[in-house]
């Protein structure tokens, strides 16, 4: 069954987020996927992912199509205009992938390719609607199309660390829905209890909710998330457990695979990212019970 399908049935799903290789060796990439074949619903294919150049997400989720491995692939306007993001989405569809996340890029100030400038043509919203009018037939110059896509689309949203922001983030997400997004893919959970308020606010949207399962991989990596981005949920207590673990990797991949156990039954997916620890995967759908 298909994602699509899963999801609209609403079954739980799975996606494991996996970053295309810098250069054109792509055996670790379909290694790594190959072990989570049948155990996943998707792969989700970055672009470039915190500016750092790498293969495109589109040569990526073509590879996984390839491997019998259906793709998400992340689509934004930070380094395209609507001219390349028109023609990139219509050749994602002739290549046969027909999952998009529509996300924000990250400030171009912190990418690899320092004198790179930014494009940032569309927003958002204005992305989704392009999406929506090639499905409808014609381009944004209001040209038909020979032949109109379609696709299954979603976004993100922000993390909401104040009142305020969760009012912003949740006016964005509505209106990124009303332009056809259909499901949200929510930001890392580290402590359930403490999402489930959000989540409570995230079910009104009225479409899935996908919560981002984190491999934290160390203690450091779970101290600095917590010292920078308080609202988390990163607890000392879960700093604690890390610390007094003899196998402390394992233990991060233990307490990944709990959290996508202890989401199943409250959400229709999770998201699990490993950055870069794509061979911890299997580990962790088998912490999760998958």
């Amino acid at each position: 069954m298909s994602f699509q399908k899963r999801l609209s049935s609403g079954e739980f799903v799975v996606l494991a987020e996996m970053n295309t290789p810098k250069g054109v060796d792509t055996s670790q990439f379909l290694g790594f996927a190959r072990k989570i074949k049948g155990r996943v619903d998707a792969v989700v294919v970055p672009d470039m992912d915190n500016g750092i150049m790498k293969m495109s997400a589109l040569a990526g989720g073509v590879l996984m199509q390839q491997q019998g491995i259906e793709a998400v692939i992340h689509v934004y306007s930070r380094d395209r205009n609507r001219l390349a993001l028109q023609g990139d989405i219509l050749a994602a569809h002739a290549l046969g992938i027909q999952n998009l996340l529509v996300v924000c890029g990250e400030d171009i100030s912190c990418c690899d390719h320092h004198d790179a400038k930014a494009v940032n043509d569309l927003d958002e919203v204005g992305l989704l609607r392009a999406i929506q009018t090639l499905e409808k037939g014609t381009d944004l110059a209001g040209m038909d199309l020979n032949g109109s896509p379609s696709f299954l689309a979603g976004c993100t949203i922000a993390s909401c660390p104040t009142e305020q922001s969760l009012e912003e983030e949740m006016e964005k997400a509505r209106l990124k829905i009303a332009t056809g997004a259909r499901f949200v893919v929510t930001p890392p959970v580290f402590d359930v209890a403490q999402f489930e308020p959000f989540l409570a606010e995230l079910k009104t949207l009225g479409v899935p909710v996908i919560p981002t399962v984190f491999l934290l991989k160390s203690v450091g990596v779970a101290r600095y998330i917590a010292t920078n981005e308080p609202s988390a949920g990163i607890t000392e207590d879960l700093i604690r457990r890390i610390r007094k673990a003899s196998d402390r990797e394992m233990e991060c991949v233990r307490i990944a695979g709990e959290t996508v156990a202890a989401l199943k039954q409250k959400v229709e997916g999770v998201r699990i990212v490993t950055l870069g620890w794509e061979h911890r995967l299997p580990a962790i759908l088998d912490c999760a019970g998958l």
